[in-house]
Formats: C-alpha cells, sequence, structure tokens
C-alpha cells in the first residue's frame, strides 16, 4: 500500500496529540475518527481537513468506524477501561490495530487479547512509545554490547504529578479520576516496564514469573482537594482508594528482579528512574550517567563537586558508538511531534512495520504481560502484599522465542 488509512478512536487529549504525530507521516493518512463527543470530532476533523483539504469521516460510534472499508490500520486513544476490549473488535474487523498503553483491569482481558490475536493474525501493537525513548535505546545498545555485564536488577518508576488531571477528569472528560477513586495498584506500569522487558528479553527465551506489591496510604489527592489549585470543587475533601505510592517487585526466569514505581499523586518532578544494573557497569537515566567498570572509578565518585560532575550526564559520551541512527538523525521538526520525539519515531517505524508486512516489535504477548501487571498488582495489595504469578501469554513459547528490540541495534 502507497499510504496507511488510519482511523483514530478516541479523540482526547491523547488522541489530539498523536493525531497531529500520524499527520506529520508520509506513510499513513487519517480517513476516519471517532468518539462519543461531537466536540472533539469536530475539532479533529477540522485539523485534519487543514493538512489534507479533505474532512474525514466522523463517528460517535467507534463501530462504525470498524465498518469503514476505507480504514486499514485503528489507532486506539479512548480510555484505559476500553484499550483491550476495542482492541479484540478491531481484530475481528481485520483492522491492523495499535493500542495505546494503559494497565489491564482483568487478566481475562489480556487473554482474550492473544486469542483473537492467535484466531484472527491481525496485526496489534502495543504503542508503548518509551521503549523509542533516546535514552532507552543506548541502554539497549549497551546491554546488547554486553558493556553492563550481566544484567541482575532493573528499576523504573512512572513518577509524574497529575494531581490537577486526576481531579479535573469531570471538568476534562477523563477517564483518570474514576480509575483513582475506585481502584488501587500499578495503574500505568508500561512506560517503565516495557523497555525493561525488552532489554531483559521477557517472552522470548525469558518471561515475568511473580510479583509482590504494596501501596501507601493514599492521602495527596485529598490533600491537593482542598487546595486553592483543585480544578473540581466538588471534589473538596473526598476519598480515594488509590495509595500515592505503590511499589512492586517482579522475579523473573532468568533470576533478574524488576521494581516498579508508581508516584502520581504527590509533588514530585517527573521521572522514569530507568536504571540497569549488571556484573560490569549500570546507567541511570535521573542522572543521564553511564558507569561501566574499568571506564570510570565507581568509588571516588562523588567524592567531590568536581569528580562527580565529570560524571554526571556522562552518557553523551557512549552515544557516537551506541546510539541508534535513528535518534542522531532526528530533526528539530520531529522533536516536536510527541514527547520529544519518540512518539514521531515510534509511529514511523509502526507504518513503515505494516506497509513492508514485517513482524511488529511490541506484539500481542508483550502488551498482555505488561497491562497484566495492573490488575495482578491491585490483587497483591488487596491480600497485603502476597506474592502473585504472572501468566505465561506464551504458553511456553517463550523457551523458544527469539529475541526482538524495537530496532535492529547489531
Amino acid at each position: 500500500m502507497d499510504k496507511v488509512n488510519v482511523g483514530v478512536i478516541g479523540l482526547g487529549q491523547r488522541g489530539s496529540g498523536l493525531s497531529d504525530t500520524i499527520l506529520a507521516l508520509e506513510d499513513a493518512r487519517i480517513v476516519a475518527v471517532s468518539d462519543v463527543y461531537a466536540d472533539r470530532r469536530e475539532a479533529i476533523s477540522e485539523k485534519v481537513n487543514k493538512v489534507y483539504g479533505e474532512r474525514p469521516a466522523a463517528y460517535a460510534d467507534y463501530h462504525d468506524l470498524l465498518a469503514d472499508k476505507k480504514v486499514d490500520a485503528v489507532l486506539i486513544t479512548a480510555g484505559w477501561e476500553e484499550h483491550a476490549k476495542i482492541a479484540v473488535e478491531a481484530m475481528r474487523a481485520g483492522k491492523i490495530t495499535a493500542m495505546e498503553v494503559g494497565g489491564a483491569y482483568d487478566i481475562e482481558e489480556c487473554w482474550e487479547l492473544v486469542r483473537t490475536y492467535e484466531e484472527t493474525k491481525t496485526p496489534i501493537m502495543m504503542m508503548e512509545n518509551c521503549c523509542y525513548d533516546r535514552f532507552e535505546l543506548l541502554a539497549t545498545a549497551l546491554a546488547r554490547a554486553g558493556k553492563f555485564g550481566e544484567i541482575v536488577h532493573c528499576h523504573g518508576a512512572y513518577s509524574h504529578d497529575l494531581r490537577d488531571e486526576i481531579l479535573g477528569g469531570n471538568v476534562n472528560r477523563h477517564y483518570r479520576l474514576n480509575n483513582y477513586m475506585r481502584r488501587n495498584c500499578e495503574n500505568y506500569p508500561t512506560h517503565e516496564l516495557g523497555p525493561i522487558a525488552k532489554i531483559l528479553n521477557i517472552n522470548r527465551g525469558n518471561r515475568m514469573l511473580s510479583l509482590v506489591s504494596m501501596a501507601s496510604k493514599a492521602a495527596g489527592l485529598k490533600a491537593f482537594s482542598l487546595s486553592d489549585k483543585n480544578p473540581d470543587k466538588s471534589l473538596a475533601g473526598k476519598d480515594f482508594a488509590q495509595g500515592d505510592i505503590v511499589s512492586t517487585i517482579i522475579k523473573c526466569a532468568g533470576g533478574e528482579t524488576v521494581t516498579l514505581t508508581l508516584d502520581t499523586t504527590l509533588p514530585k518532578y517527573y521521572s522514569r528512574e530507568f536504571t540497569v544494573r549488571g556484573t560490569k557497569g549500570l546507567c541511570n537515566q535521573e542522572l543521564n550517567m553511564v558507569l561501566i567498570e574499568g571506564e570510570q572509578s565507581f568509588h571516588e565518585l562523588f567524592e567531590t563537586q568536581e569528580v562527580a560532575e565529570k560524571f554526571l550526564n556522562n552518557a553523551r559520551e557512549y552515544e557516537e558508538k551506541y546510539l541508534h541512527p535513528i535518534w542522531k538523525n532526528i530533526t528539530p521538526e520531529e522533536k516536536e511531534l510527541g514527547h520529544g520525539g519518540m512518539d514521531y519515531l515510534m509511529f514511523r517505524e509502526f507504518f513503515k512495520t505494516v506497509k513492508q508486512g514485517g513482524e511488529l516489535p511490541v506484539d500481542v504477548y508483550d502488551a498482555a504481560s505488561w497491562m497484566c501487571i495492573s490488575a495482578l498488582t491491585e490483587q497483591s495489595i488487596a491480600r497485603g502484599g502476597a506474592a502473585v504469578d504472572i501468566p505465561d501469554f506464551t504458553q511456553g513459547q517463550w523457551v523458544k522465542r527469539p529475541p526482538k528490540d524495537v530496532l535492529d541495534l547489531g
């Protein structure tokens, strides 16, 4: 196909932003949009019209979009609770499926994703943009080159102060509010887990076996609701189910451990805290730092400010040799197309792969195993931090499936 004709389902903040990304791509064309809110349909339709000189088909019911024969592929950017259900319906309709990130509400919906893909063979990809971020790709290349030695432990976080966005859920018609009022779990695991799972070859020679999870008290949102920064005074003094800090430990078949932290309802700067630890070295995204045994002196590193400053932000020194050309060649304009460029790079690779007919790099087994963490942490927290088994969605095939990075790092 010359261009992939795309239908976008869900036109809120994320759907609107990713529409801008797709409109900038040569390999794709938005031909249909869907949202229950008429003003959102109109806004995106007008945006598309300004670029193409032609308005897309606009549907209040996404089922009508799935029935549209002009649509080759769908991008699902609706609320979290709708992602898996719509993805199943899209695959059954024969539409190549790009599913935005989020956590599962039940393990069965993860199994249904897998079963539907295996029955229909309709291509599906979870659009985990952090797998394409500059530092994560650099770390993956360093790991593949053996610079960290044998990987022992990884850590990631979704640390993002979302108090105003959550409490603005009624005002802005945003799905997060209901989740924080009613659930207590690691509700957004894939930004931190996705790149780690790729480094550890999860579902491809390795798998996640079990987890334990604990949540702190829920105090941050209630305190914020009583401040003058609360965008919805009807929520003042409300209680919330979601703990402010959720800490999760995952054990892998290869012996590695992974820790995840959800931190979205207390004052904090944004960070994913992406860290890889191995027998020869480490990387730390917060410090933009790479430390390799024999290349830096670990023990003296932070003894003086002068020494510390020499190695903080030293990851750039490794980029010339190890960073993928996709980041070396990115333009300033492309960096503006979503999260510093990683949205653009992800979608460019997605549509290129779709056109060439190749294997999508974040497949249905990745999606199921990453999404299920939300449902499983909810169980573990409710049981006082009890260990919970993580299903093998490959049903034993992880033993022989070959590793696959989101980009060729060879």
